[in-house]
């Protein structure tokens, strides 16, 4: 349930000098635009997997993994062709790995058309394509004039507006932002814009501390204008459940003892992590009897997760099918979560 405290003038009124408002922000980026792969040299393909690998991921994050797969995978057929496993690994670390799946899907549904879609609708149709992703990928590729409402553009809008709505989430905000956004989009230069307005929440429109006294569009700004741009947008703030994990490291012969979820598993499918106390089928009391090699935490969406490995014997008897011995110099050559490949590695290292 949503609470309105805003007055709709301030929309209506940016939405005047909508024309303005696109031609100050486009002379600003066509000037500051960071210099992106995707963006210097243009393609549909490129486009696309930047999108998939942005989302909830950051640029400098992006750059290294972006390189490593179009030289790998240069183009929708080669991506295709490839098997689950190859397009795995090379998104191992960037998690999220729905994403890749999902991009692999997509990438075989494109390869078989006759011609790419055009359209967001006909993008909303393919796996792990959104609203935003369409509209970013039709508007980029196609002048397709949709506007991209991911939480940077909802905080531009929150501000521009100095709109009080009091939104349950991100979700729900970019909804009620959506037909504003999209009456800002000018017809001739729907993609630019688009870029602009990300570009704009990436580098001056920051969550904290915005830096209003070089914004391209301070002057049609709302909530700078009142001297409280931090302020916008208002969200409830997310109710965080924690989460205490304790894994087992298992030793035997120069091989280490990793859990490999199901190739249908809804996560990390057909990915390695290490074993939890009851993949190993031990109380997490007795595990955390051994010795303590490290504690980590970590992040996702609503969780804070605190996981503690502990050395433990190998287990006695037939394995579950999903528990498998792992040489330890073979580690590079599987599939691991990024935070487990970093500890093993530091753990080795350390040993």
């Amino acid at each position: 349930m949503t609470r309105k405290t805003s007055t709709p003038k301030n929309a209506a009124a940016l939405i005047a000098r909508g024309a303005e408002f696109s031609s100050v922000l486009l002379s600003w980026y066509r000037l500051n635009a960071r210099r992106l792969p995707w963006r210097e040299t243009p393609s549909l393909y490129k486009t696309v997997t930047s999108e998939f690998m942005l989302q909830q991921t950051q640029v400098k994050t992006v750059l290294p993994y972006f390189a490593r797969w179009h030289t790998a995978l240069p183009d929708f057929p080669a991506l295709a062709a490839a098997s689950e496993d190859q397009v795995l690994k090379l998104w191992e670390g960037l998690g999220y790995y729905s994403r890749a799946r999902n991009l692999h899907r997509l990438a075989k549904a494109v390869a078989a058309l006759p011609a790419p879609p055009k359209t967001p609708r006909e993008w909303q149709e393919l796996p792990g394509v959104g609203p935003y992703t369409a509209a970013a990928i039709t508007s980029i590729s196609f002048g397709a004039s949709a506007a991209c409402v991911d939480g940077n553009v909802v905080r531009i809008l929150a501000r521009l507006t100095a709109d009080g709505t009091e939104y349950r989430d991100s979700a729900t905000a970019a909804k009620a932002f959506t037909p504003l956004a999209d009456a800002l989009v000018p017809a001739d230069a729907a993609g630019e814009h688009n870029q602009a307005m990300m570009e704009l929440g990436a580098t001056v429109c920051f969550r904290q501390n915005p830096l209003c006294l070089t914004c391209p569009v301070r002057g049609f700004c709302a909530a700078a204008a009142r001297g409280e741009p931090a302020a916008f947008p208002k969200l409830a703030p997310k109710q965080m459940e924690q989460v205490a994990i304790a894994r087992a490291w298992c030793e035997r012969n120069g091989s280490l003892l990793l859990h490999r979820a199901a190739p249908d598993a809804r996560r990390l499918a057909s990915q390695h992590e290490l074993p939890t106390a009851e993949h190993v089928g031990l109380p997490e009391a007795t595990l955390a009897k051994g010795v303590l090699l490290a504690k980590k935490k970590r992040g996702i969406t609503r969780y804070r997760i605190t996981e503690s490995i502990y050395t433990a014997a190998a287990p006695k008897g037939k394995l579950g099918a999903e528990l498998v011995w792992v040489p330890v110099k073979e580690l590079g050559t599987i599939t691991l979560s990024g935070p487990h490949r970093r500890w093993i590695t530091e753990i080795i290292t350390r040993e």
